[in-house]
């Protein structure tokens, strides 16, 4: 996990500051990170919004484009 990743795990504020700009990779990463250390729900709740987001988005330009899509 970088820097970014762990600066956003310490406060709430920190982690809406930068949520935004967190890649898939990234953002999966600190989900794991903090189901080992932290468990706040509040924290996995807005990490997992960000995640399916991004996911959602990766999935549907791979459709558009006419890659292989894998559920």
């Amino acid at each position: 996990m970088d820097e970014i990743c762990t600066e956003a795990l310490k406060s709430w504020r920190n982690l809406n500051a930068v949520i935004a700009l967190l890649n898939e990779k990234q953002v999966s990463e600190m989900i794991v990170h903090e189901m080992a250390n932290g468990q706040r729900d509040t924290f996995l709740t807005r990490l997992h919004q960000r995640y399916t987001a991004v996911r959602t988005a990766r999935e549907r330009a791979e459709l558009l484009l006419g890659k292989k899509f894998v559920v």
